[in-house]
């Protein structure tokens, strides 16, 4: 068992910048692989970075150069810092931690980041 617990949402405004951390506790080998996912209203849990054990990352293209996902293996913590936002990026984000790419694996509650003016 994961349990994960998610931090640092909230408003901002377009161009701002917003920093989300999420914290793992239980087996470490079920934190493998890290991530973020968000969904927006309406719309399907999308991707949007991953990053490995190794620090090996993925991102979606809608976020390249905008986004840094990084980890603190010794705090079992990953990160996601966001700049240059847009409305488009509003969403409740998600961070999950699992064995591999192709482990389904645990999920946080949720962030509500919204970007808006």
């Amino acid at each position: 068992q994961v349990q994960l617990v998610e931090s640092g949402g909230g408003l901002v405004q377009p161009g701002g910048s917003l920093r989300l951390s999420c914290t793992a506790s239980g087996s470490i080998f079920s934190t493998n692989v890290l991530g973020w996912y968000r969904q927006a209203p309406g719309k399907q849990r999308e991707l949007v970075a991953t990053i490995t054990r190794g620090r090996t990352t993925n991102y979606a293209d809608s976020v390249k150069g905008r986004f840094t996902i990084s980890r603190d293996n010794a705090k079992n913590t990953v990160y996601l810092q966001m700049n240059s936002l847009k409305p488009e990026d509003t969403a409740v984000y998600y961070c999950n931690a699992a064995r591999s790419y192709s482990d389904t694996g645990y999920w946080g509650q949720g962030t509500q980041v919204t970007v808006s003016s």
